[in-house]
């Protein structure tokens, strides 16, 4: 995890392991309702949804995944220091 000020108006806040990475088909698939890798009846992952509604609906910020079959996955969070009023 590694957090840093960009500037005067923005932190971010990046996450990231040496998983086994991501497939782009499940990545452009990864911030919606209810999508899940996992078998049908083994939860629904909505925690990315969750994160990405508040991260950019609420804080409007911006939340970024980068990743690779075999390269890990990297979470990119940012948001501002200060909220529009």
């Amino acid at each position: 995890m590694h957090t840093q000020v960009k500037n005067e108006e923005c932190v971010i806040i990046s996450i990231k392991d040496n998983g086994p990475g991501i497939t782009e088909k499940v990545k452009d698939k990864l911030f919606d309702p209810f999508f899940t890798t996992k078998a049908i009846s083994k939860g629904t992952d909505l925690g990315l949804s969750i994160s990405y509604e508040i991260i950019v609906e609420k804080h409007k910020g911006q939340i970024n995944c980068i990743s690779a079959p075999a390269k890990g996955t990297e979470f990119v969070i940012e948001i501002p220091i200060k909220q529009a009023r």
